[in-house]
Protein backbone atom coordinates (compact mmCIF):
# COMPACT_ATOMS: atom_id res chain seq x y z
CA UNK A 1 0.00 0.00 0.00
CA UNK A 2 2.77 2.47 1.05
CA UNK A 3 4.54 1.92 -2.82
CA UNK A 4 0.92 3.20 -4.43
CA UNK A 5 0.30 6.19 -2.07
CA UNK A 6 4.08 7.09 -3.01
CA UNK A 7 3.05 6.94 -7.08
CA UNK A 8 -0.02 8.02 -6.56
CA UNK A 9 2.48 11.44 -4.82
CA UNK A 10 4.81 11.52 -7.66
CA UNK A 11 1.78 11.45 -9.85
CA UNK A 12 0.01 14.25 -8.22
CA UNK A 13 3.26 16.22 -7.88
CA UNK A 14 4.06 15.44 -11.59
CA UNK A 15 0.08 16.81 -13.04
CA UNK A 16 0.95 20.16 -10.77
CA UNK A 17 4.02 20.75 -12.63
CA UNK A 18 2.41 19.76 -16.31
CA UNK A 19 0.07 22.62 -15.74
CA UNK A 20 2.87 25.12 -15.45
CA UNK A 21 1.93 28.51 -13.80
CA UNK A 22 -2.06 28.66 -15.21
CA UNK A 23 -4.24 29.22 -12.68
CA UNK A 24 -1.50 30.35 -9.34
CA UNK A 25 -0.46 34.10 -9.04
CA UNK A 26 -3.18 35.65 -10.25
CA UNK A 27 -1.52 39.38 -9.68
CA UNK A 28 2.07 38.54 -10.78
CA UNK A 29 3.79 41.07 -12.60
CA UNK A 30 2.76 40.77 -16.15
CA UNK A 31 4.36 43.52 -19.03
CA UNK A 32 1.96 44.97 -20.90
CA UNK A 33 2.34 47.03 -23.71
CA UNK A 34 0.22 49.65 -23.57
CA UNK A 35 1.49 50.22 -19.71
CA UNK A 36 5.45 50.09 -20.81
CA UNK A 37 4.35 52.79 -23.92
CA UNK A 38 3.26 55.47 -21.41
CA UNK A 39 6.35 54.89 -19.23
CA UNK A 40 8.03 55.41 -22.63
CA UNK A 41 6.00 58.71 -23.51
CA UNK A 42 6.48 60.60 -20.24
CA UNK A 43 10.44 59.58 -20.18
CA UNK A 44 10.63 61.40 -23.38
CA UNK A 45 7.99 64.11 -22.87
CA UNK A 46 8.61 64.21 -19.04
CA UNK A 47 12.18 63.44 -18.09
CA UNK A 48 13.57 66.48 -17.33
CA UNK A 49 11.45 66.87 -14.82
CA UNK A 50 12.00 66.56 -11.37
CA UNK A 51 10.46 64.16 -8.70
CA UNK A 52 12.28 64.71 -5.05
CA UNK A 53 15.96 65.21 -6.08
CA UNK A 54 15.84 62.90 -8.84
CA UNK A 55 14.95 63.22 -12.45
CA UNK A 56 11.65 61.49 -13.84
CA UNK A 57 13.69 60.03 -16.41
CA UNK A 58 16.22 58.38 -14.16
CA UNK A 59 13.49 57.44 -11.84
CA UNK A 60 12.45 55.30 -15.29
CA UNK A 61 16.12 54.06 -15.88
CA UNK A 62 17.37 50.76 -14.93
CA UNK A 63 20.11 52.35 -12.86
CA UNK A 64 17.04 53.46 -10.26
CA UNK A 65 16.93 51.03 -7.64
CA UNK A 66 14.20 53.31 -6.69
CA UNK A 67 10.32 51.09 -8.18
CA UNK A 68 8.37 53.23 -6.47
CA UNK A 69 7.68 55.78 -9.08
CA UNK A 70 7.38 53.24 -11.93
CA UNK A 71 4.70 51.26 -9.80
CA UNK A 72 2.57 54.46 -8.82
CA UNK A 73 2.52 55.61 -12.14
CA UNK A 74 1.44 52.15 -13.89
CA UNK A 75 -1.17 52.25 -11.23
CA UNK A 76 -2.09 55.80 -12.44
CA UNK A 77 -2.08 54.55 -16.33
CA UNK A 78 -4.55 51.55 -15.24
CA UNK A 79 -6.73 53.64 -12.86
CA UNK A 80 -5.89 52.10 -9.91
CA UNK A 81 -5.17 55.41 -8.45
CA UNK A 82 -7.23 58.97 -9.19
CA UNK A 83 -4.98 61.45 -10.17
CA UNK A 84 -5.47 63.39 -6.84
CA UNK A 85 -4.17 60.24 -5.16
CA UNK A 86 -1.19 60.16 -7.35
CA UNK A 87 0.17 63.26 -6.44
CA UNK A 88 -0.78 62.57 -2.87
CA UNK A 89 1.06 59.27 -2.86
CA UNK A 90 4.51 61.16 -5.15
CA UNK A 91 4.82 63.96 -2.37
CA UNK A 92 4.44 62.40 0.30
CA UNK A 93 7.17 59.52 -1.01
CA UNK A 94 9.12 62.28 -2.41
CA UNK A 95 8.73 65.36 -0.81
CA UNK A 96 9.83 68.68 -2.49
CA UNK A 97 8.51 71.83 -4.04
CA UNK A 98 9.88 70.71 -7.54
CA UNK A 99 7.22 67.71 -8.29
CA UNK A 100 4.05 70.09 -9.18
CA UNK A 101 5.37 70.46 -13.11
CA UNK A 102 6.48 66.70 -13.23
CA UNK A 103 3.00 65.49 -11.79
CA UNK A 104 1.37 67.72 -14.35
CA UNK A 105 3.25 66.10 -17.67
CA UNK A 106 2.34 62.86 -16.24
CA UNK A 107 -1.35 63.90 -16.18
CA UNK A 108 -1.28 65.53 -19.66
CA UNK A 109 0.25 62.15 -21.22
CA UNK A 110 -2.67 60.26 -19.67
CA UNK A 111 -4.94 58.52 -22.44
CA UNK A 112 -8.17 60.46 -22.71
Amino acid sequence: MRGKAYLGAIFATAMLAACGRVGFAPDALMENPGADQFLNVIGSACGSQRIGDQSLAFLLSVNSNDTYFIDETTKLYFGDVSRQQYASDINAQYPSDTNQGAIDCVFSKLPR
